[in-house]
């Protein structure tokens, strides 16, 4: 059992945290790192068990509505196991939004196919639990492009810099309006949270701080990076 009087005081304000970004902007990394250090439980995206993925990025067209719907309902299997537990008792972490799951719809389906997910969509989120903060990660696409090739999937190398640029103004344009929770904006084209420790303490520090509506963080510039 988690001694939650010994967790760190983000544990103590936020029951529920999200961490989100683009593809290759290290949402798991991060996520990972915080569950650890506020002893909270830990929820990761099974994407990685989607069987259309690689197959979407080798034929987006015939795979697209397939991977998007599998996507959409693991994700609310997920959820729904939060909803039925006590988010109060022990403090949550987890790498994905479930509403991030409408950005690669729109990206991805047709508009007849739009319209069928549409109907499930706003069915599913109703019964969704809402974050008390989302932790919205970017970076610059170059950056992106250089996360992705040190982690080496074999699925992502068909990932084109174009869709990966389509993708990242995609998220810009859904935080714009975002409004649903507090959200923490996170430049971390400069930042390395598994080699510069202290860049996971500055951020810990800046969710503490963090209240109703939106904030942006852009961590101070260090020689060498």
């Amino acid at each position: 059992m988690v001694d939650e009087t010994a967790a760190a005081p983000t544990g103590r304000k936020r029951g529920y945290v999200a961490v989100e970004g683009p593809i290759g902007v290290g949402k798991t990394s991060l996520a990972r790192m915080l569950a650890e250090k506020l002893g909270a439980r830990l929820v990761l995206d099974e994407s990685g068990t989607n069987p259309f993925v690689a197959r979407f990025y080798e034929d987006p067209d015939k795979y697209a509505f397939p991977a998007q719907l599998y996507f959409m309902l693991i994700r609310h299997r997920q959820q729904r196991e939060l909803v039925q537990q006590d988010l109060f008792r022990q403090a949550t972490v987890s790498d994905y939004l479930f509403s991030k799951d409408r950005i690669f719809a729109n990206l991805n389906l047709t508009p007849d196919e739009l319209v069928l997910y549409d109907q499930v969509y706003r069915l599913l989120d109703a019964q969704m639990a809402r974050p008390d903060l989302v932790v919205y990660m970017w970076a610059r696409a170059e950056v992106l492009i250089e996360r992705l090739r040190r982690r080496n999937r074999d699925f992502e190398r068909h990932i084109s810099v174009e869709y990966l640029e389509r993708v990242s103004a995609a998220y810009r344009d859904f935080f714009f309006y975002y409004e649903e929770t507090p959200l923490l904006v996170v430049d971390t084209s400069g930042m390395d949270f598994v080699e510069h420790p202290e860049d996971l303490e500055e951020l810990m520090r800046e969710i503490d701080r963090t209240r109703a509506g939106v904030q942006h963080y852009v961590p101070r510039l260090r020689p060498g990076r």
